[in-house]
């Protein structure tokens, strides 16, 4: 089976030996996206702008491997605050609709440049 890097310059450049995805088959594996703006490669301010810009860059590699939303099958969302968990729920609701992606929500001690948020996800394409 052959492998397809996927890149979009509409989410932050991989800062390390990774890539933003990696399709095989139909299936695209996605990275862990944190908060950064495409743009500055700067963390955003807040847990809620933060949580959005992971979705926005999640969403910008999603639709660079051909896909959407609909396509997620498996998100893994880790946080440094179980505590956001409502928030993040909240803000989930206006990406996703029904049937929503199986999902696993993670406690984690820390994330890289001090993000709060820390998200990735498996699509199966069409």
């Amino acid at each position: 089976m052959s492998k397809t890097v996927i890149t979009s310059d509409k989410a932050p450049a991989a800062i390390g030996t990774y890539s933003q995805a990696i399709k095989a088959g139909n299936t695209v594996y996605m990275s862990g996206q944190i908060p950064l703006d495409p743009k500055t490669m700067e963390l955003v301010e807040g847990f809620e702008a933060q949580t959005v810009q992971v979705f926005e860059n999640l969403k910008a590699v999603a639709e660079a491997a051909g896909g959407s939303f609909k396509d997620i099958v498996k998100l893994n969302i880790f946080l440094t605050d179980l505590g956001h968990f409502a928030k993040v729920n909240e803000i989930m609701g206006k990406y996703f609709e029904q049937p929503y992606p199986a999902r696993a929500a993670i406690g984690v001690a820390a994330l890289p440049r001090g993000s709060q948020v820390e998200m990735d996800a498996i699509l199966v394409l069409e």
